[in-house]
């Protein structure tokens, strides 16, 4: 064993050992027939051919079943297919696996953690022991020459990442049904399956930002209101998953080492303040101002121009009816305009050039200083009143005359500083 790291893997492994099997009542001999029963069973000879046998039984896996289901590994059709995604990595800024750079996980039986433990050790040039074997390199053919037959020794550790030809899923993982249109009916079946890499990575990275030595004083400067060049960052509603309860090697390798625990940031809809107006996109008139609206004033104001008379307390209800619906334009205008200027990221591209001036708020000064939009506003203000009246009363609206059209001029004049 040339590797240091082979060499305290096996150093850590004989130290656990004899932790556990010497006691304080043993004679010195008793101690030393243990220490040479140690050698023995860690010794190349035994300890490769025995993790050979068992390496079979642990899965290398980016997408571990366990974590859908602790009971999905196995079926009456055998044993779940292990997911190995290799995904070339490529920061675009996009989430995805291969933006991200994390070493796979694995899942079986416990008790070959250690095999996997073994086959992931980093030799002195940055490859771990795995990938050796998989090149057949000088240092893994020495290392598994000194323990038996080089090819039958390589065969059972591969076991860890040999693929089945026969791909097989579980009940237990969720499933989707994705047609293909190929004329036959047939479809893929899909399995939704956890990314454990991603999942510990992100429990890894949000606990450096709640609990690193720099948040730790940051928060501590804070509290006792001293001044920081350093800031941090505090993440909200963090909602922790447990997998595997009391056993969470039971799950994958990942698992147990973070204690079966994960976090999970908060995925809400966002909470929308509710809106009493719409805002327009095309149009103020038509698509903030309904007539249903002003239902009551246009049959009032016809009930006034129906009458066969025409004297002051008929023009003065004419007024006050063109009043009560410039009263609710206005209403609507500054509602619009408030709108507007709680949300600065979009704004309606194709609303008319002067209704712009009249609504947005970055229009203000312009508004103050050229009126010449208030013609226009004014104008298409009386064909809407207009075409309102029309389309609650019906057929049975009367034309209006200049007499009229005149009075709607006069009052909009009248509510000139209220519409800047």
């Amino acid at each position: 064993m040339s590797d240091p790291a082979i060499e305290a893997f096996f150093a850590e492994r004989k130290a656990g050992w004899l932790k556990k099997n010497l006691k304080a009542t043993m004679t010195e001999e008793e101690v030393r027939n243990a220490e040479l029963e140690c050698e023995e069973v860690f010794a190349l000879k035994n300890w490769l051919p025995n993790a050979a046998k068992r390496a079979g039984q642990i899965s290398l896996s980016t997408h571990p079943c366990t974590f859908s289901h602790p009971s999905a590994r196995k079926n009456k059709n055998g044993y779940v297919s292990s997911v190995l995604a290799q995904a070339d990595y490529k920061a675009d800024g996009f989430f995805r696996s291969g933006n991200l750079k994390v070493e796979p996980d694995a899942l079986g039986n416990a008790a070959a953690l250690d095999v996997h433990k073994f086959l992931t050790l980093v030799m002195h040039d940055g490859s771990t022991l795995l990938e050796h074997l998989q090149k057949n390199s000088d240092l893994a053919v020495n290392l598994l020459a000194a323990a038996g037959n080089v090819e039958d020794l390589k065969e059972g550790l591969l076991a860890m990442v040999s693929a089945s030809h026969e791909v097989v899923t579980s009940s237990k993982i969720k499933q989707v049904y994705f047609p293909v249109s190929d004329g036959s009916a047939s479809y893929h079946l899909l399995s939704i399956l956890s990314h454990s890499g991603h999942l510990f990575e992100m429990r890894k990275r949000l606990d450096h930002l709640r609990f690193s030595e720099e948040t730790k004083s940051a928060r501590e400067l804070r509290k006792h209101n001293h001044f920081s060049e350093r800031s941090y960052q505090e993440i909200y509603n963090l909602t922790t998953i447990g997998y595997g309860g009391t056993k969470p090697q039971n799950i994958s390798v990942l698992n147990n080492q973070n204690a079966g625990k994960a976090h999970l940031l908060l995925s809400m809809p966002p909470e929308l303040s509710p809106r009493s107006v719409r805002l327009p996109s095309h149009n103020f008139f038509g698509d903030t101002l309904y007539p249903k609206q002003l239902q009551e004033t246009f049959q009032a104001f016809h009930r006034l121009m129906s009458a066969d008379y025409n004297n002051l307390n008929i023009r003065k209800g004419r007024d006050y009816r063109i009043q009560e619906y410039l009263d609710h334009l206005i209403l609507k205008m500054w509602q619009v305009r408030k709108a507007f200027a709680e949300q600065t990221h979009s704004r309606p591209e194709t609303l008319p050039s002067y209704q712009k001036t009249w609504l947005l708020p970055e229009y203000e000064q312009e508004r103050l200083e050229s009126q010449g939009w208030l013609n226009e506003l004014t104008q298409e203000a009386t064909r809407y009143f207009y075409a309102c009246y029309k389309r609650v009363i019906g057929n049975s609206a009367i034309v209006l005359g200049d007499t009229e059209y005149m009075a709607f001029a006069r009052i909009i004049e009248q509510n000139k500083e209220a519409l800047l």
